[in-house]
């Protein structure tokens, strides 16, 4: 049987649109193999159209009350919940991820995350006014920043939209929104359904390539680049913006330490371990990848946590008992595969390590032992389903091993002592620090790293600032 494909446009200036040279991308299901749509490949004409749209858009926009803010982003996120099963569909589509997983873990938090920033539209805070100078009175004013130029990854295409275009437009910004090339579906579709609530050019997606945000970034009509990937792309997002001074935001890659102290409840921490590690086919910047276990309970560990890999469970995104899909595409495949084929001779596979099946990008739940701090695999993100397992003799050491890479996005310390957990929460240099759980987030409270793991926050008031820009204003109170 035949596989209808599909063809997805963007969407500038509140109308579909294919690219304006017509050329396209063939997007490939991570789960058949099989091309299940085309998107357009946006070129500078597109780019051009859609930077124009947000700019024409973005006076009226900022004039708006945040009253007015708050009410277009309620329904949004009330149309979000009640397309529930559509946007599910989209995103299994795109990623091959567990339809009831995605259900049940994604669009929650993704409405509700839609929600606070529509209520943070109507909190911001300032410093108070006053007269810092005889005669004189000063205030503050907060600012959206103009045209905001977003990059969205593949690991989470819904989500990560919905971390750039909230604050951004409850700011008071227009947008222009890429996805990735992998994985347009769902973003496309959150167009459609924005679009009945949100003015035209207020927001607008492109589809494309690298170069498609390359031209994006370079563009002299926004105010604000934002990107959501690899290390080299914020490094060359970060290179480009500073020919014209753009604001920029990067959240990029992690290699987030899990500190396991002797007195650590062993089997509440192999199954957190391996929920948060292999949660989204370790496909997270926070996954729970790098286990550093003290060395009384090393052995034990390892072997707890290798049962529990091989007792996990990848497959079809209809199949209700598996944990995880597939790796996003055939290049994330051969990346996972050749960090497993390099290990080192002093480094043992204790689960997994393999391709599963022979279509489709699935991997087998993997943990490997045995490993140094300076292996390939400690240092550089894997991205994928495989934890790796160290041994530490100290706190010091374990801080040493913890910090040793160039990444600090996300850690997490397992013990019952709280003097430690406190101690450790304050040396660990990473932009959050979990004491006995691993990667829960809430829109509350900030998501961000330090180092080559990017910087600015999402979520939070923090990323809600992030969007704008402060302004100044003194008068004279003289007659």
């Amino acid at each position: 049987m035949t596989t209808e494909v599909r063809r997805l446009r963007n969407y500038i200036n509140g109308e579909f649109r294919d690219a304006a040279d017509g050329r396209t991308i063939d997007v490939v299901s991570p789960v058949t193999e099989e091309v299940y749509a085309t998107s357009p490949l946006s070129g500078q004409a597109d780019v051009d159209a859609a930077m124009e749209a947000a700019a024409a858009a973005f006076p009226a926009w900022r004039d708006t009350t945040p009253a007015e803010r708050q009410k277009a982003l309620l329904k949004i996120a009330d149309a979000f919940e009640e397309r529930a099963e559509d946007l599910v569909a989209a995103e299994s589509e795109n990623t091959g991820k567990p339809i009831g997983l995605t259900r049940s873990e994604e669009v929650p938090p993704m409405v509700d995350q839609i929600r606070f920033f529509a209520g943070a539209a109507r909190l911001l805070e300032g410093r108070s006014a006053g007269e810092y100078m005889e005669g004189l009175t000063s205030i503050v004013r907060r600012e959206p920043v103009g045209v905001c130029a977003q990059v969205a990854p593949w690991n989470y295409p819904m989500m990560m939209a919905v971390w750039k275009f909230a604050p951004a437009l409850a700011a008071g910004n227009t947008v222009v929104l890429k996805p990735s090339d992998t994985t347009p579906a769902s973003t496309v579709l959150m167009a459609e359904i924005m679009g009945q609530f949100l003015p035209k050019g207020v927001f607008n997606v492109l589809c494309g390539d690298r170069d498609t945000g390359r031209a994006m970034v370079e563009h002299p009509t926004p105010a604000m680049a934002s990107i959501t990937g690899s290390v080299r792309a914020g490094i060359q997002v970060a290179e480009s913006a500073a020919k014209d001074v753009k604001r920029v935001h990067l959240e990029l890659g992690g290699k987030a330490p899990v500190v396991v102290f002797e007195d650590a409840d062993i089997a509440r921490t192999v199954s957190g371990v391996s929920e948060a590690g292999f949660f989204n086919a370790g496909q997270d910047c926070t996954a729970a990848t790098r286990v550093l276990v003290h060395e009384s309970i090393h052995d034990e560990f390892v072997t707890a946590l290798a049962k529990a890999a091989a007792d996990t469970k990848t497959g079809q995104p209809d199949d209700e008992d598996v944990a995880y899909g597939p790796l996003n595409n055939a290049n994330q495949l051969k990346q996972v595969s050749g960090f497993i084929e390099r290990l080192p001779a002093h480094a043992k596979v204790e689960a997994g390590g393999h391709r599963v099946g022979d279509r489709g990008y699935f991997y087998a739940p993997t943990v490997v032992s045995g490993l140094k701090q300076d292996d390939e695999i400690i240092q550089n993100e894997v991205f994928g389903p495989v934890i790796t397992v160290q041994s530490f003799t100290d706190e010091q050491q374990a801080v040493e091993y913890a910090n040793g890479v160039e990444y600090a996005l996300a850690s997490s310390v397992w013990t019952q002592n709280h003097s430690r957990a406190m101690r450790m929460s304050k040396s660990l240099d990473f932009g959050c620090v979990w004491i006995n759980t691993h990667i829960p987030l809430v829109a509350e409270m900030p998501h961000g790293g330090f180092k080559k793991s990017g910087y600015g926050k999402d979520l939070s008031a923090y990323g809600f600032e992030d969007y704008t820009r402060i302004k100044h204003v003194m008068t004279s109170i003289e007659d």
